[in-house]
């Protein structure tokens, strides 16, 4: 048997986990400090901006498409194993298009999605009110609708996630944090071969680690890199998300049409009768320090009033934050091995993209871990 660790148990590291799980030979550790879904994941709206991107080639792409086409089967897949229900919206995203929005740009990723198997919808104002009379058609001049794109519950996910793992022999220790890790040369070679991981409970012998904690993966890479390799090392930046959940007294607009609305990159998440999500703030840090500013919550809450005037109705039942890692001078996500490792590997680093790009990430540290 290979023993393969995972460091970080979000919806990234719980679906590696969960991948990992079908390999036959694979015994698999997940290690978090917290419990799960506690960071980047617990915050996110799980909003899947697949087909809708603007990215149509190269990883950005790929990664998209697999995800979107894996989702289709891992959401059923884990509720007959578990009996766990995951929400999963299947009604698409609307996103709007106002005064200064070119739709005409879009005709061209219609044609684009189209040659993929994808499909994408320009609406006019008249059909957006069709669908829609929830919204304020003053200044929606169009909007541009993805059937193919979906929203999942990230928390729920990854606990069904975990209990599917777990039936196939995954171990999950939570309130462990990695206090060292103990590496040796590969055959005199300057490649490194990480060979244990020390807790403030065990030493595990390991395989192949996989670091995927979200934002504290950077100071476990730097610690490997010991001594420091500037070339090598990750930056992971913390920006700021904030969110709040909306009550009303019943569903607006038509009961039977509730997809994602997103305008001006705020998002209207339905999640069941009269509640929505709302959300997400992007907050940079500032001197070092990124703190919540409640006047740009407030403004997201205005935004989405603006363009459906009936939130303006609904009670605050809650409202949340995280922190999302971005790369610094590297593009999001960070996937593959660590330079100068044999055997460590980095699914960290995916900013906002983290529920959406979970099941090819997983896909890939499988592919990885199984060609070697």
């Amino acid at each position: 048997m290979s023993h393969v660790a995972i460091i970080g148990c979000g919806i990234v590291g719980a679906a590696i986990a969960y991948e990992l799980s079908s390999v036959p030979g694979l015994q698999v550790t997940v290690l978090d400090r917290q419990p799960p879904a506690q960071g980047s994941t617990g915050a996110a709206l799980g909003v899947l901006m697949g087909v809708i991107s603007q990215k149509v080639k190269g990883r950005t792409w790929q990664l998209r498409q697999a995800s979107m086409q894996r989702y289709e089967t891992l959401i059923p897949e884990l509720e007959i194993l578990t009996g766990h229900h995951i929400p999963f919206n299947r009604q698409g995203i609307l996103m709007l298009a106002f005064e200064n929005d070119d739709l005409d740009s879009w005709q061209n990723l219609v044609k684009i999605r189209q040659s993929q198997g994808w499909q994408l919808e320009i609406w006019n104002t008249a059909q957006v009110q069709s669908h829609c009379p929830q919204l304020n058609p003053e200044k929606i001049i169009g909007a541009i609708y993805s059937p193919d794109d979906r929203q999942v519950e990230p928390t729920a996910l990854t606990h069904a996630l975990i209990a599917a793992a777990q039936q196939k022999g995954v171990m999950f220790k939570f309130g462990v944090g990695v206090e060292g890790v103990e590496s040796m040369p590969v055959n005199g070679s300057n490649r490194r071969y990480a060979a244990q991981i020390h807790t403030h409970r065990e030493t595990l012998t390991v395989d192949w680690l996989v670091i995927a904690a979200g934002l504290g993966s950077a100071q476990l890479v730097n610690f490997l890199l010991s001594p420091p390799d500037q070339a090598s090392a990750i930056t992971l930046t913390p920006v700021l998300g904030q969110a709040l959940q909306l009550r009303l007294a019943g569903t607006i607009g038509n009961p039977d049409f509730q997809p994602v609305i997103t305008g001006d990159d705020v998002h209207i998440v339905p999640i069941g009768g009269g509640d929505y999500w709302v959300g997400a703030t992007v907050e940079f840090p500032h001197r070092g320090e990124v703190v919540a500013e409640p006047g740009l919550l407030e403004q997201v809450k205005q935004d989405a009033i603006a363009f459906c005037p009936a939130l303006a109705q609904a009670t605050v039942v809650r409202t949340w934050l995280g922190k999302r890692p971005r790369p610094e001078r590297q593009p999001a996500p960070v996937i593959g091995k660590l330079s100068g490792y044999d055997n460590v590997l980095l699914a960290t680093g995916h900013y906002r993209n983290g529920v959406l790009l979970a099941p090819a990430t997983a896909q890939e540290i499988q592919r990885i871990i199984c060609a070697t």
